[in-house]
Formats: structure tokens, C-alpha cells, sequence
């Protein structure tokens, strides 16, 4: 057997020597093409509208109007003990609290809630965007999980992942859905900066009582065609309830809207359950072309019936997004 030549050993020790690098360098390598190809926090449906959550100053009476004239299913509350919950399905409802201790308030209103495909999930994409949340979700005693932050201008607002078999709720013969709420709104800009550039709402339709005034505006949510209505209100104020504001002008802004298919009916349903006792006013077609129907809870809140689609064309702005349906 011939014997290697000075240049074939050193042909074997630069082969040896290259493989041992690049056997050391390729986990780097691969692990820098694994962060460079590292996709951003992807963002969890935002189905529909959960609850909205107010406060009572007569427990009593607020059930009545709930149960009695709206229908609603009345449940504990998985949340907090001290509450009550009117469902109009299974993962719709109204919250219901007792006053906050303190100096009296016009306010009526807590916090809204939307239904999400994954809560943990949606908490951490927020929280890569910057979002102050909560270290983790809470559980409730109904399987739900739930997390809450705040707004740009400090309204409270919940995400709720339902729970993988909530109990079962009759059909309520007035609306089975809660098709969007709303609430008092200074800057629409700020606030759009958290719904529309984070959570990803969608413009649906915008109006005033004059054709060239906005004083609503409306965003439907990113996975479904419930709404969020942004009511606005003029003033040196960014946040907050004017001074000035009574408890009923608040709350005709703070509001949810049950869907019905038709007013005539869901009206004549009212009335013959005697459902029309408390305060109400009357059937109109709303500047968005819908029939309308508001009714008022003991403490002011507003209740606003509307058809899911329009009878009419809409001032002020087209429908840009499909209605509900049912």
C-alpha cells in the first residue's frame, strides 16, 4: 500500500476541519433563519358581541324590566358574586351590578364584552402590541375564560371566550341577538387606533341627525356583524362624562340594541305582555333606513329594538358591510 503524500494529509485535515465547522455552525445557522422567519402574534377571531355590563339602583326593579318585558333568562353570574345576568342566548347577555361604593354617579355603565375564538391568545397579541392586560386569563365557574383592558379613553372592555358547552337558554320570543352596543365617545380617532388599527373592526356605517353631521359611528366587528357604536359627544373633554350631562341624556348613549326581524310584531308582543309600563317612545325609522323601537330600563339605560335590515336607504353614509340576518 502506498503511503500518503504530504499534500494528501493536508487535503484530509482542511476536509476534516470543514465538516467540524459546518457541523458546529448549521443549529446556528438554522436558528437565525428560524428567527428571521418568525411571524408576528396573529390576532384570534373577534366573533360577535358578548355583554354589556351596567349598574342598578333597584335590583328589583331592573329584573322586572329584564325578565318581564325583555324576556331575558335570569342566571348567576360566573364573574362576580354579587351580580346577575340576563341572557338572550347562550352567549349574550346584560351583567347586572350594584352600585360602586363611593360619590353618587350618573353613570350607569361598566364595561362591554366581546366574544373571542381564544382568549389566552388574543391577551398575548395584545400584549405584543403594547396593550397593558392582565399576566393571565381568569377562569370562571363556567368554563368561560375572560380577560378585561381599557380603551383609549378608559372605557373597560372584556374579552370572553364562552365556554366549550354553555347551559342552554330558550328561544325568547322578542330577539335571540344582541346585534351591537354602544357608548359615549369623544375622539373616534383615538379610539379607532385600539378597534379598527389593533383589534381590526370594521367601518359599517357612520350618520347624524343632519345629513352632514356625524354624530354616530359605527364598526363591526372583525369575525361577525354585530357593531360597536361609537356615540359622540362635543366638548373640551377627552374621556369621561361631561359635567354637565344628566343620567337620562347618558343614557341614551350608553346602549345595546336587540335585533328583531319584525318591529310591528316585536311592538304588539310588548304590548300585549304588558311590557310597555315603563318609560319608551315610539316606532320610527331610524337616519340608518332601520325601524327602531327604544325602551328604557329603571335606571336609564337604553334599549334600542331594530330591525336587522334596512326598510330604507340610509342618510348620511351607504351600508359598507352586510347586516345581520336573523
Amino acid at each position: 500500500m502506498r503511503s500518503r503524500s504530504a499534500a494528501q494529509f493536508a487535503a484530509v485535515g482542511l476536509a476534516s476541519s470543514l465538516s467540524l465547522s459546518l457541523s458546529l455552525s448549521l443549529p446556528l445557522f438554522l436558528a437565525w433563519c428560524a428567527f428571521g422567519q418568525e411571524r408576528p402574534q396573529e390576532r384570534p377571531r373577534i366573533t360577535g358581541i358578548s355583554h354589556i355590563s351596567i349598574y342598578t339602583s333597584d335590583a328589583l326593579k331592573t329584573e322586572h324590566f329584564y325578565v318581564h318585558d325583555l324576556g331575558g333568562l335570569k342566571g348567576t353570574d360566573p364573574q362576580n358574586p354579587a351580580g346577575v345576568r340576563y341572557y338572550f342566548n347562550v352567549i349574550q347577555f346584560v351583567e347586572v351590578l350594584p352600585l360602586p361604593q363611593g360619590p353618587a354617579s350618573v353613570n350607569r355603565f361598566d364595561h362591554i364584552g366581546y366574544n373571542t375564538a381564544n382568549a389566552e391568545g388574543l391577551r398575548k397579541y395584545l400584549e405584543s402590541h403594547g396593550v397593558a392586560v392582565p399576566s393571565i386569563v381568569t377562569k370562571g365557574n363556567d368554563g368561560s375564560q375572560y380577560f378585561e383592558v381599557k380603551d383609549p379613553e378608559g372605557n373597560g372592555v372584556q374579552f370572553v371566550q364562552p365556554p366549550a358547552h354553555p347551559a342552554s337558554v330558550p328561544t325568547n320570543p322578542l330577539s335571540k341577538h344582541m346585534i351591537h352596543i354602544g357608548y359615549l365617545v369623544h375622539d373616534p380617532a383615538a379610539e379607532d387606533s385600539f378597534y379598527r388599527a389593533l383589534l381590526g373592526f370594521r367601518p359599517y356605517w357612520h350618520g347624524g341627525m343632519k345629513d352632514d353631521a356625524t354624530d354616530w359611528i359605527s364598526q363591526q366587528v372583525p369575525d361577525g356583524t354585530d357593531w360597536l357604536e361609537y356615540m359622540l359627544v362635543k366638548g373640551s373633554e377627552k374621556s369621561g362624562i361631561p359635567a354637565s350631562m344628566s343620567q337620562d341624556a347618558l343614557g341614551v348613549l350608553d346602549h345595546f340594541s336587540l335585533g328583531v326581524p319584525n318591529m310591528q310584531q316585536a311592538v304588539t308582543s310588548l304590548y300585549e305582555g304588558d311590557g310597555l309600563t315603563g318609560r319608551h317612545s315610539w316606532a320610527q325609522i331610524g337616519r340608518d333606513g332601520k325601524w327602531q323601537f327604544n325602551l328604557y330600563d329603571p335606571d336609564g339605560i337604553r334599549v334600542e329594538l331594530m330591525e336587522f335590515q334596512p326598510a330604507g336607504k340610509p342618510c348620511c353614509s351607504p351600508f359598507l358591510l352586510p347586516s345581520p340576518t336573523e
